[in-house]
């Protein structure tokens, strides 16, 4: 069976929204007026990263564990031809975040994509989302 080369590529930021109670906002508000912090979220990404660090070889088992590849995954309207072309099926399983071209069909989806799994974000058109919809998981 022929193997499909696939780009992997890093993106840049995501964006989140959380919710802090005011004395824990207080408490960041006065890191980053003391100097200690840039802004809010310097403190908060400082913070988070700082957790994940901490439980860095959790993480490094659990994506050996499950396959999953870590960073971006992009499927273009070619790659999924070539998947096709080649009688195979994507189990796609990411940390990180998969994107689909707005140019692929939500039947080429289907007839390549036999699964999303994503810690993360996935981006792909809304047909494209819909037509996956049992598919991702």
């Amino acid at each position: 069976m022929k193997e499909i080369e696939l780009r992997t590529k890093v993106v840049d930021s995501e964006k989140i929204t959380i919710n802090l109670g005011p004395i824990d906002l207080g408490q960041i508000d006065l890191l980053v007026q003391e100097g200690f912090y840039a802004n809010r979220t310097d403190l908060i990404r400082t913070a988070i990263r700082n957790q994940i660090a901490s439980h860095a070889e959790a993480v490094r088992q659990t994506v050996m564990r499950k396959s999953l590849v870590l960073g971006l995954q992009h499927f273009s309207r070619s790659d999924l031809e070539a998947v096709r072309q080649a009688g195979q099926m994507l189990q796609i399983r990411v940390l990180g975040m998969a994107s689909i071209d707005s140019d692929v069909t939500p039947e080429l989806a289907q007839e390549t994509i036999e699964s999303i799994t994503v810690l993360g974000a996935f981006h792909a058109s809304p047909a494209v989302k819909a037509a996956l919809a049992g598919r991702i998981r």
